[in-house]
């Protein structure tokens, strides 16, 4: 079977952000499939582009066994919201010319945010007649709206509304990555029940297991023998990353316990400014790291954060960090409300939850897991064990292949 997917922020080796398609492209590869992807030049953890592509449109590469197109993304996508606009509109353009050059596809897969995804992916699609999968891993423009991104009613609000209708009603399949995505696409009419299906995030269980800290990397990372609650992800406005700061000055009475957040995004330097003004020695921001230390990372601390804003449309959401933090067996600090907390709280039951952005319960939270050894390690093992049996990527890309080998036979 012959795969094209169209992911703006396709990981390039040894950076930084989410790896799910990284990992599905070379399973599938490695299944015997024809995989191309079509991706942006810009990394969306840093807002920069490696030199290599600078001036240049389009350009063809290999990631293993994996044809990768790199599409001109212009680097005001770090610089503000507005940048970031353009940069999307910029890819748009740059994608449809390289999904133009890629071959025939027997399947197309687009997947967002961003939104605009579709456009290429449909226009291959459309073109090769190939069959379309459009993905949906965060709710755009929703999301965008309520955390302020966006204003409610703005012609740019309602233009984007009327592309992930077009998107969900033009594909042959619609993927949701949580249960509660299917619920509100159903809600709003956008698709029928029959046309849904559902693969969600997970954790690569070879590169994401249980290891012993190592004690070097600690020290490194400026964590020394202290335990540590690690936040791992991007640092922007939905991230709320400023109530680990509060939670921080709240902790000054507690020299054995530092809270460590790894990754970047616009906000990260205004919460380090506050962190030393507030003169706080307790938190530290190691910043964005290569895909491959993750693992040794997430090993090396004690208990893994998960934070965003206290923001209703976050409670449809699977964060992907827990699952790499359960797949280490580290028990999760969950500053997530809804299908999260159902998920990790309830059902693995291996993570405490607290309210998104009150520091006083964060605090209170990180002081019993700090005093509680043997709470953490049980949690800990049984995320392992609940990941293992639900979200193993093996398992997952094997599904998402056969969702894409049906469409394609179900032609024939």
């Amino acid at each position: 079977m012959r795969i094209l997917i169209v992911h703006q922020f396709y990981l390039q080796p040894g950076e930084p952000g989410g790896s799910r398609f990284n990992e599905f492209a070379r399973l599938w590869a490695a299944a015997g499939h024809d995989v191309t992807v079509v991706a942006g030049t810009v990394n969306y953890a840093t807002g920069k582009a490696p030199a290599k592509y600078h001036r240049r449109w389009i350009t063809r590469e290999k990631d293993g066994e994996v044809v990768v197109w790199r599409c001109h993304v212009p680097e005001s996508y770090g610089k503000s919201y507005k940048g970031r606009m353009w940069a999307f509109f910029a890819f748009t353009l740059s994608a449809s010319t390289a999904v133009l050059r890629c071959g025939r596809p027997d399947v197309v897969l687009a997947t967002s945010p961003p939104l605009v995804a579709a456009i290429p992916g449909w226009i291959a699609a459309r073109l090769r007649r190939a069959k379309l999968i459009f993905e949906i891993r965060d709710l755009w423009p929703e999301s965008a709206v309520t955390t302020g991104v966006l204003r409610e009613g703005s012609m740019l609000t309602k233009w984007l509304y009327a592309l992930e209708r077009w998107a969900c009603r033009r594909a042959d399949k619609v993927n949701v990555l949580t249960p509660a995505f299917r619920d509100d696409l159903l809600r709003r009419g956008l698709v029928g029940g029959d046309k849904i299906v559902f693969v969600p995030n997970g954790a690569d269980l070879d590169l994401f297991s249980p290891g012993s800290a190592d004690l070097t990397l600690r020290e490194e990372l400026g964590w020394g023998e202290r335990l540590v609650v690690m936040y791992s992800g991007a640092h922007g406005r939905a991230n709320a990353v400023g109530q680990l700061v509060d939670a921080a000055a709240l902790l000054k009475d507690r020299p054995d316990i530092l809270i460590s957040t790894v990754g970047d995004g616009p906000e990260r330097r205004q919460h380090e400014e506050r962190a030393r003004a507030l003169g706080l020695t307790n938190i530290v921001f190691n910043g964005a790291q290569p895909k491959e230390r993750m693992p040794a990372i997430v090993n090396a601390c004690d208990v893994g954060a998960a934070v965003l804003q206290n923001n209703p449309t976050f409670r449809t959401v699977y964060p992907n960090k827990v699952f790499d933090y359960m797949a280490c067996g580290k028990p999760t600090l969950l500053a997530i409300d809804g299908v999260a907390r159902q998920m990790v709280c309830d059902e693995a039951q291996a993570g405490v939850f607290v309210e998104p952005e009150n520091a006083q319960a964060l605090t209170v939270a990180i002081r019993k897991l700090a005093d509680d050894a043997g709470a953490r390690t049980a949690m800990g093992r049984r995320g392992r064990e609940w990941v293992e049996t639900h979200a193993g990527r093996e398992g997952l890309a094997k599904h998402y292949a056969e969702i894409m080998e049906e469409l394609v036979h179900g032609e024939r």
